[in-house]
């Protein structure tokens, strides 16, 4: 008689809280890899962490409790980030776990905090559009995409490229066939009603309405990352 098999082991992932997060970097991926892996929400406590835009979110662990070996490393992006960039505390966590994960990944303005943890260099990465110039400052070749896959690093672009991303993601530690099943239980099938989410598709007005949005943040984004660079 043949002995029962244990059943497969679930990969686990570490994706990483920090005020002033974009919820969405967070959700769109979250939700793409949750049901087929066990997801750790870290930070330095369990207490709510505020979104960019005022959504709370609940750490399920502290940094010092997330397992250290993981198959999965996350970092979201928001206008947070220039205080990950310049908190040597996080840097030497994201660091650490991503020198031991299979799989170090990020959306949007994540990319520069693994840049700035050294896990980017000589690599091909993206970002959100209006910080891709900062990726140089880490050593990594910004690439104009929604997700650069290169070698085990994959990096999302902006906000909703989070979706793209965990599927990317998904197909490459599971399989595409299971990727596919995941996008059609999400009825993940974009159709934005305007052709205006990039900036080559949008209009000059609309370019420089965003670059005006974001120019304080990312002027503070720039700041840390050209101070963590030298």
């Amino acid at each position: 008689m043949s002995q029962p098999q244990d059943p497969p082991r679930r990969p686990v992932a570490a994706m990483l809280l920090f005020p002033g997060l974009t919820h969405l970097d967070l959700v769109g991926p979250h939700a793409v890899l949750a049901t087929d892996m066990d997801v750790h929400l870290a930070w330095k406590d369990t207490d709510p962490v505020v979104s960019d835009s005022g959504m709370a979110i609940l750490p399920t662990t502290t940094l010092r409790d997330c397992p250290r070996e993981v198959d999965l490393l996350m970092v979201p992006g928001g206008f947070g980030t220039k205080d990950v960039i310049a908190d040597p505390e996080l840097l030497d966590w994201v660091a650490d776990v991503g020198a031991r994960a299979r799989w170090v990944t990020s959306v949007c303005t994540g990319s520069l905090v693994l840049g700035a943890a050294g896990l980017l260099r000589g690599r091909r990465a993206t970002t959100h559009w209006t910080t891709r110039h900062l990726l140089a400052a880490f050593g990594a070749e910004n690439v104009v995409a929604r997700t650069v896959v290169d070698g085990n690093r994959i990096t999302g672009g902006g906000v909703t490229a989070g979706i793209d991303f965990g599927l990317t993601v998904l197909a490459g530690m599971l399989g595409e066939e299971r990727a596919r099943t995941v996008q059609l239980a999400l009825e993940y099938d974009p159709q934005p009603p305007f052709d205006a989410g990039t900036p080559e598709r949008s209009t000059p007005a609309a370019v420089a309405q965003v670059r005006a949005m974001v120019a304080a943040a990312n002027a503070e984004i720039e700041r840390t990352t050209a101070a963590r660079a030298r």
